[in-house]
């Protein structure tokens, strides 16, 4: 079924496609069901503003099925942009005061790059704390990814975030520690992808009342919950909404910076993520420019090469969580009592 884009703004990417569609909440005459609805505050940066769209499109309509969704898009204000990424903005999303005067059945709430040691530094630190509050009593769940997670637990019971050695970077398995109903059907295990310098720990989540429902001896936690208020709040570490070359995509990225010594060091390779052959390619890359980084090497990046044999190993485990939460929230909103059949999983 259709995902409904609220209010008739349709990037360009979303409308090739071919699926997504303007509209408004419950303006679908050939079904008699309501709409879930749900906003997506995307922070993303200039650069991975439209593929975040696409990426979270794709996973809601994957999870979806029969479910009917109406997507509503806004941004923070405070979350710096070039004149492009503005006007995007301006053309396609709504402002965060539509959001804050709204009850919305589910928010995701993405992340962004950060620019300061301490998330409350940040301009938008403010209206997303906002935004938080507002979340707790005007949703029945909030994701919250990345960064995004990070900010929360902050703000909510002052958890700080840790500083990694190097960045967690790659596909990382996760093992389901605890039975809940956004992971019924995954399995004992689950493979997420993972971008970030920068981690929240289990000890001090449990300390202060969150249900961790995946770890990884290597990479720590991934996905955890709390009732806030009146909603749950789902918190992601990782990027299950990621596309097959979103990682390739972010590591191009980093060996650009380092090409333009905008950093110190060469990036690592994300683990579990390139075969032997690509990161065979990749290597010999690094070989070949290390010793005399210039951004004109960037045009011998093998990226096309590499492309061809990735695969996105979280894909069905990551539809399957995101169809549990679409299912979670059916049956948690009284006004939707004609979805109740569709969510026979969900037990409490």
């Amino acid at each position: 079924m259709p995902i409904e884009i609220d209010g008739g703004r349709v990037s360009k990417q979303l409308s090739r496609k071919n699926r997504a569609r303007p509209g408004a909440y419950g303006n679908d005459p050939t079904s008699s069901a309501e709409p879930i609805k749900i906003a997506l505050i995307n922070n993303m940066p200039d650069s991975a503003l439209e593929d975040t769209e696409v990426q979270f499109f794709e996973l809601l309509e994957s999870a979806a099925g029969d479910i009917p969704i109406s997507l509503k898009l806004y941004s923070l204000p405070e979350v710096p942009r070039s004149d492009a990424g503005k006007k995007h903005i301006e053309r396609f999303y709504f402002e965060i005061g539509d959001l804050l005067n709204r009850r919305f059945d589910g928010v995701i709430v993405t992340g962004t790059e950060p620019r300061q040691p301490d998330l409350r530094d940040e301009p938008y630190w403010p209206i997303l704390t906002e935004v938080l509050d507002w979340a707790e009593r005007s949703t029945t769940s909030t994701v919250l990814s990345c960064l995004a997670a990070h900010a929360g637990v902050l703000h909510s019971d002052a958890i700080p975030r840790h500083r990694l050695p190097d960045k967690q970077f790659g596909v990382f398995e996760y093992e389901k520690v605890r039975d809940h109903a956004l992971t019924e059907g995954v399995g004992d295990a689950m493979q997420i992808p993972h971008s970030r310098w920068n981690e929240v720990r289990a000890d001090e989540l449990a300390s202060c009342g969150y249900d961790i429902l995946t770890q990884s001896a290597e990479a720590g936690v991934d996905l955890f919950v709390k009732e806030k208020k009146d909603s749950l709040f789902v918190h992601f570490q990782g990027h299950p909404e990621y596309s097959t070359r979103t990682l390739l995509k972010e590591f191009r990225r980093d060996v650009k910076r380092f090409l333009r010594q905008e950093r110190e060091t060469y990036p690592t390779l994300p683990v579990r993520y390139f075969d032997t052959a690509a990161a065979k390619l990749l290597s010999d890359f690094r070989a070949n420019v290390i010793a005399n980084p210039q951004e004109h090497h960037l045009v011998e990046f093998p990226e096309a090469a590499v492309a061809r044999a990735l695969h996105a190993t979280w894909q069905q485990a990551a539809s399957m969580v995101y169809r549990n939460w679409l299912r979670y929230l059916i049956l948690r909103t009284p006004e939707a009592p004609v979805h109740r059949a569709l969510a026979p999983a969900v037990r409490g």
